[in-house]
């Protein structure tokens, strides 16, 4: 379950009870800035939502979740058990489906994407873009979207600044249509703007036009392979292991250096094991 603006019920009741609001069970922009901030406290990623079957979940409702035993499926010319312990159960189970769908045909290839899908989720943790800016943040990061006094108006409310910032672009409609937080990042590196969606909702065969939280949920890491296989990125892994390399990919994702130090390093761990 996904509780988030627009939901109703019992259970919204339930989370603005533990918050400390008025418990209307309609999830309205009130319910979601107590809900950024009792995550960011808690040291999760501020998205406005709370969901069954993940950390949020456990710590608001005091609920242990029960995981399931994890299955490793073999992939052929990839080493995928050699990662046990060191990338997540939950994502190796993903790499099978994958690599399958978008070309990982080999270690080197796999190293590469998951070095770069790492560094840009925070190992694997964020699977939604944190838009929670301050005042100083919006000023620093997007300068020709908050002129003068503008990004005082904005600071910390997530939804009015992916708005404004992604609007009337990559597919969204303007600011007003909120689509630009409808479409925000997600997945291990970010999926943004309704018209990546709509061609990775076309390849993965799945509506996450009309479900984006899907990304975040179901396809994080098949999302950023989309993303290495739409751009030709495994003709530049193809090249090899120096740091080189892993610069030039480094470029394609980021679009520029940013974090490369830990890249190179998180790929040198991940081909270590692989080969």
């Amino acid at each position: 379950m996904l509780l988030k603006v627009g939901s109703k019920g019992d259970d919204v009741k339930k989370l603005q009870t533990k918050l400390g609001l008025t418990a209307d069970g309609s999830f309205g922009p009130k319910t979601e800035a107590a809900v950024n901030a009792w995550l960011t406290k808690n040291g999760l990623t501020p998205d406005g939502t709370i969901t069954s079957g993940n950390k949020s979940w456990e710590l608001m409702f005091g609920v242990t979740l029960v995981k399931e035993d994890i299955v490793i499926k073999p992939v052929e010319g990839l080493n995928v058990e050699k990662l046990k312990g060191t990338i997540p159960d939950n994502v190796i189970s993903q790499i099978a489906e994958t690599a399958q769908k978008f070309n990982i045909t080999n270690n080197l290839r796999l190293a590469h994407f998951l070095a770069q899908c790492a560094h840009e989720s925070g190992n694997f943790k964020a699977v939604s873009e944190n838009l929670n800016y301050s005042v100083d943040g919006l000023k620093k990061i997007f300068p020709k979207y908050f002129p003068g006094n503008l990004a005082e108006s904005y600071a910390k409310q997530p939804e009015k600044i992916a708005s404004r910032v992604y609007g009337s672009r990559m597919g969204n409609g303007d600011e007003s249509t909120k689509e630009g937080f409808k479409f925000r990042g997600r997945g291990y590196i970010q999926l943004t703007g309704k018209s990546n969606y709509s061609k990775f909702t076309q390849f993965i065969g799945e509506d996450c036009v009309s479900n984006p939280d899907l990304v975040a949920t179901k396809y994080p890491l098949a999302s950023a392979a989309f993303f290495f296989n739409s751009n030709n990125l495994w003709s530049i892994c193809d090249k090899g292991s120096d740091d080189a390399t892993v610069t030039a990919v480094t470029k394609r994702v980021n679009g520029g250096t940013h974090g490369l130090a830990d890249r190179i390093e998180k790929f040198k761990k991940y081909y270590s094991l692989l080969k």
